[in-house]
């Protein structure tokens, strides 16, 4: 039987002496942060019984800061994924201990989501939010950044010149990969039609202005109709892209570029149009994981949740460390592609 690691054997292992590493196991007199991370991770590798102590008061020792979160529809699967990697980011964060506070909103109506982030900010070190670009949003922005608190547009962009910083995928280049695939897939050049959430999105407008703009330069034989705002409903989808297939024999591309990819998938499997259009779908759940898998769906585009996260967390306690205007203007994560081949 190998011998239990002593303080002796986890001194030699840090490279430190050994009344160092009795300073770091009972929290005596101040130890340089990268002390104790050296005396911990070699704790943590040679199997010191008390590395799990040595993290608690590492941890201990680090600032404490609440951080606000205003999401969409609190019974959407993506944006409750959404929830869970946020706190669990948080959980995991090396600099500093944290508390999330998460709310949603239920609608895109600028004031409910005004009326959201001002709670969040009385309350919190820095504030992140998924929200429609709007006047009204804006000003709420300038207000809570004038008492001191950052705040983050995730996902789609607003208030530009205002916000600390954005973080989220590119949408522009989001826009062009799904009209290419489109372009790739289709049996034939025939109608494409394209879906957002709202015009007030940002980040849906950039995926319009890439999709059209990509089917302009490089499939100009296809014919991009025009865009049905969904309001990212199941219903509003459904029964969109079932009036598009009756009305449109030579419908060979479907894009949503929002929520409500749902109806979509819905419309096809009750229709059943032969061929079928090219379908792309936004973000991968249960139900663009399954209409990949029996092929309804050529792909879905989603943002991955985990690395933004990290990174969202990061940014804003960096911006609470060192202030506004400290964070860059614009943080983009490469976005993750999904095919039958690879689900």
């Amino acid at each position: 039987m190998s011998k239990r690691p002593t303080i002796t054997d986890l001194a030699r292992a840090s490279g430190v002496s050994v009344a160092t590493v009795d300073r770091v196991l009972n929290g005596r007199l101040p130890v340089r942060e990268e002390t104790q991370r050296r005396v911990y991770e070699a704790a943590t590798g040679i199997g010191y019984h008390a590395a799990g102590l040595i993290a608690q008061r590492m941890r201990k020792e680090l600032p404490e800061y609440r951080l606000g979160f205003l999401l969409l529809r609190p019974r959407d699967v993506f944006y409750r994924a959404f929830a869970s990697e946020l706190e669990k980011a948080i959980a995991q964060a090396p600099g500093f201990r944290g508390t999330a506070a998460i709310d949603f909103a239920e609608s895109l109506a600028p004031e409910e989501i005004v009326e959201k982030l001002r709670r969040l900010a009385a309350n919190c070190d820095a504030v992140a939010l998924v929200s429609p670009d709007h006047p009204t949003v804006t000003a709420a922005v300038a207000e809570v950044k004038g008492r001191g608190v950052p705040v983050f547009s995730l996902l789609s962009d607003f208030a530009t010149g205002i916000r600390e910083g954005y973080v989220g995928i590119d949408n522009l280049k989001v826009g062009r990969t799904a009209a290419w695939m489109i372009s790739k897939c289709a049996r034939q050049p025939g109608k494409v039609a394209l879906f957002v959430g709202s015009h007030r999105f940002h980040g849906h407008e950039l995926r319009e202005i890439g999709f059209r703009a990509f089917f302009r330069e490089h499939a100009p034989e296809f014919t991009v109709l025009e865009t049905v705002v969904n309001n990212e409903s199941y219903a509003i989808t459904h029964e969109a892209v079932a009036g598009l297939l009756g009305q449109h024999g030579d419908l060979v591309g479907c894009y949503v570029a929002g929520g409500g990819i749902e109806g979509a998938i819905s419309a096809l499997r009750e229709v059943k149009p032969d061929p079928l259009p090219v379908l792309i779908c936004n973000e991968i759940t249960v139900d663009t994981r399954a209409a990949l898998a029996d092929n309804l769906a050529v792909m879905a585009i989603a943002t991955p949740l985990a690395p933004l996260c990290r990174e969202l967390v990061g940014l804003m306690a960096h911006s609470i460390e060192e202030g506004a205007a400290n964070a860059p203007g614009q943080t983009f994560l490469p976005f993750d592609v999904y095919l039958p081949e690879n689900i």
